[in-house]
């Protein structure tokens, strides 16, 4: 009995110690995280889910904002690489000029991850086929996302004739506009459903923006039948102008807000998909921290966020975030 409580003690201990060393080497390990804009929800979402993560973690983290620049944010990963932190997050604003951004944190062997926007040209790789200098990409795969969008559009289209939709993009140099467009259509054509887009048109992701240009396609083409708004944000807006015009579109969101899953509650909004951002941050916060402790570890992962689709009938398939 001695030797096995002896024993014990001894495994307590070793533990003990590895624990101790975890907390110390923690405490040593600094993170940066630069994100895309924090003037939207979406993007305080994803940061605070990193700054949680690695806060229970022990570990330190310096965020900046680049406030929809995309020099600043070019500017904020090279200030990072110059405090020569441990490892660096990013959420892109343009996919391809990120590509330098990323060589530059790899030359000087400061592992960096992408959150939920891809590392270059998205109509030349898949979102899967991660960027070879990126230590991961946490993010939706957003050709699935819109694939799910188009699904909940192929139950509110009218049969036996050509359905006319508008889509509204988000702001230009995200490949989330150009993957989730595609996404949606691959559902339409898969359903063999008859359809035109009327519009199509950038926006800057607000409700603002979102109500101005619903407003300006309804005023060109007032016999749309769905808008497909790429972000929960835009289509708050979009309803508006579809209720102030007297038209009957139905509308549908991505992002799976607060507000988009309210409006669908009251009835304002048809469907939209469930985004998760401060998942987001939290898996990429552990894929760098796994990163910083392990050099030797795998490279270019992608870690997936899925993306259920939401309607009146089916809210509590998404727990909002943002």
């Amino acid at each position: 009995m001695k030797n096995q409580s002896r024993k014990v003690c001894v495994i307590w201990l070793a533990s003990a110690l590895a624990f101790m060393a975890d907390v110390a080497l923690a405490k040593d390990i600094t993170l940066g995280y630069v994100a895309a804009g924090m003037q939207y929800p979406f993007n305080v979402a994803a940061a605070k889910g990193f700054e949680a993560a690695a806060k229970a973690a022990g570990v330190k983290t310096i965020v900046l904002d680049a406030k929809t620049s995309v020099e600043r944010q070019g500017n904020s990963v090279d200030d990072l690489i110059a405090q020569k932190v441990d490892g660096i997050a990013v959420l892109p604003i343009d996919a391809v000029v990120a590509q330098a951004w990323v060589d530059r944190a790899a030359s000087h062997n400061i592992p960096i991850v992408a959150v939920a926007t891809q590392v270059g040209d998205p109509q030349k790789h898949p979102v899967k086929d991660v960027y070879p200098k990126l230590t991961a990409l946490v993010a939706s795969d957003e050709v699935h996302a819109g694939y799910n969008a188009g699904q909940i559009a192929v139950t509110l289209l009218p049969k036996g004739r050509t359905a006319n939709i508008a889509i509204v993009e988000g702001a230009p140099g995200y490949p989330t506009v150009w993957q989730t467009t595609q996404g949606f259509k691959e559902a339409l054509d898969k359903a063999g459903i008859k359809y035109r887009i009327v519009a199509s048109q950038p926006t800057d992701w607000t409700p603002e923006k979102g109500e101005s240009v619903c407003q300006n396609m309804l005023t060109a083409h007032p016999d749309i039948d769905l808008f497909f708004n790429q972000a929960d944000d835009m289509v708050i807006g979009c309803a508006r102008a579809v209720r102030s015009a007297g038209s009957h579109a139905k509308l549908i969101g991505r992002g799976g807000s607060r507000l988009g899953i309210n409006a669908i509650k009251v009835g304002d909004v048809d469907g939209t998909v469930c985004i998760q951002p401060g998942k987001m941050g939290q898996l990429a916060f552990k894929a760098l921290y796994a990163a910083v402790t392990n050099p030797g570890g795998p490279k270019a992962q992608f870690v997936d966020v899925d993306t259920p689709q939401v309607t009146k009938a089916s809210l509590a398939q998404c727990v909002p975030e943002w």
